[in-house]
């Protein structure tokens, strides 16, 4: 016995050693295009690519150009409209998501389960499919190339995303309801004044993943506003950038433009990440 307890517990240390040494590669491989682009964005030198790694002079000028030299590249209106619609949108989808997570979780009527069978295999098909149908029916009704319509169509499909948080909601115990009901709470009264205070981690959650979805989309945006540059979110403005004509003087520009979008996001994601697990997971409380 005396033999087999070092046995195994030089297993585990060698186990521990190795699966610690497998995150830290995998950490620096994830981490090392990150580093290479806030390098990028503080190189002095011109050009869109060098043969060294790390830049040879430092400058802050990448940065001050970014929001001062706005007459081809207007990143200050850019990252207002992005920072209006995210906001907007996030507000939007986060009370549809759970309106809709909450009417299948605790509501029980007829086409309840073909309704979630059809959302959920309308959910698996690319967003833009549907693009020119969609950017034909907001010009119609006279939004096209203006941030109502992006708001639009980044919150109008976001019931689609409902399964994580019913999950959540199918994991509150349902004597919760039965003794707010016994006490004449409303289903209206339920949701609001109880479940939606329980339900701190999904909130996040969907917070997170709806306000970053229009820091990141790039389809819809260059469909919707076309030629409409003042209303261009970051996405399809840093990506002019990266044109032929703009790429080799205003690389280094899209650097710092990259590292400054990143940041509302990282600090959002920071702040919120307690619960983000607890969202993701389902774990809700104990009745």
């Amino acid at each position: 016995m005396s033999k087999q307890q070092p046995s195994m517990k030089l297993r585990r240390t060698i186990g521990s050693i190795f699966g610690h040494s497998f995150l830290a590669v995998l950490g620096t491989i994830w981490l090392l295009p990150i580093a290479w682009l806030v390098m990028q964005s503080f190189r002095g030198e011109g050009g869109a690519t060098t043969n060294y790694l790390i830049p040879k002079t430092w400058t802050l000028d990448n940065y001050i150009r970014l929001f001062t030299e706005t007459g081809l590249f207007n990143f200050p209106r850019w990252f207002m409209n992005t920072l209006i619609v995210a906001i907007a949108s996030c507000i939007l989808s986060t009370i549809i998501i759970l309106l809709t997570s909450y009417a299948f979780s605790r509501l029980r009527f007829k086409v309840r389960v073909p309704m979630m069978n059809v959302v959920l295999i309308l959910g698996m098909f690319p967003g833009f499919m549907s693009m020119t149908a969609i950017y034909h029916i907001i010009k119609a009704m006279g939004l096209a190339q203006s941030l109502y319509a992006l708001v639009l169509v980044y919150s109008g499909g976001a019931a689609m995303s409902y399964y994580i948080s019913k999950g959540f909601f199918d994991t509150v115990p349902f004597a919760i309801d039965e003794a707010a009901m016994i006490d004449g709470a409303s289903k209206n009264d339920i949701f609001w004044k109880i479940i939606l205070p329980l339900s701190k981690p999904t909130i996040i959650y969907t917070v997170l993943t709806t306000f970053i979805a229009p820091w990141i989309d790039f389809i819809f945006v260059s469909v919707i506003m076309r030629d409409s540059y003042q209303n261009y979110t970051v996405a399809l403005g840093l990506y002019q950038m990266l044109e032929r004509e703009n790429l080799s003087k205003y690389f280094t520009q899209f650097c710092a433009g990259a590292v400054v979008i990143a940041i509302p996001i990282t600090l959002l994601f920071m702040y919120m990440q307690k619960y983000y697990v607890g969202g993701v997971t389902g774990g809700s409380v104990k009745g």
